[in-house]
């Protein structure tokens, strides 16, 4: 079932500050660990008013790269629609057996150090 999903990285929810977070303004929200990590793991830190999910923002989720992001989330429980954080990037959550997953269709040709 999984043979198309490549993974992307692990996001984990923290409410401490950490070392060169990235403020994404849109989703009121700080990213950092990323790409320093081997593994992709990505601390998110969210202001309270962050228009996230609740799931999101305090569970762990895995994420995905997908090849087509519509038949990823096909048939599946959608968290949070389709939509593009970032030019050649579209995102989309669902939730599977209680938990946040992400899916993630990347356009390489625009999307950098992705």
């Amino acid at each position: 079932m999984l043979n198309n999903f490549k993974y992307h990285h692990l996001g984990i929810p923290t409410k401490e500050k950490r070392e060169n977070e990235i403020y994404l303004e849109q989703f009121k929200t700080y990213v950092s660990g990323y790409n320093t990590s081997p593994f992709q793991i990505e601390w998110m830190r969210f202001e309270e008013d962050a228009p996230s999910p609740e799931l999101v923002k305090t569970v762990p989720h895995l994420a995905f790269e997908v090849e087509d992001l519509n038949k990823a989330i096909e048939g599946r429980e959608l968290l949070i629609a389709p939509n593009s954080p970032s030019p050649g990037i579209l995102v989309a959550f669902i939730v599977d057996n209680g938990a946040p997953v992400e899916f993630l269709q990347i356009d390489r040709t625009v999307a950098k150090d992705v």
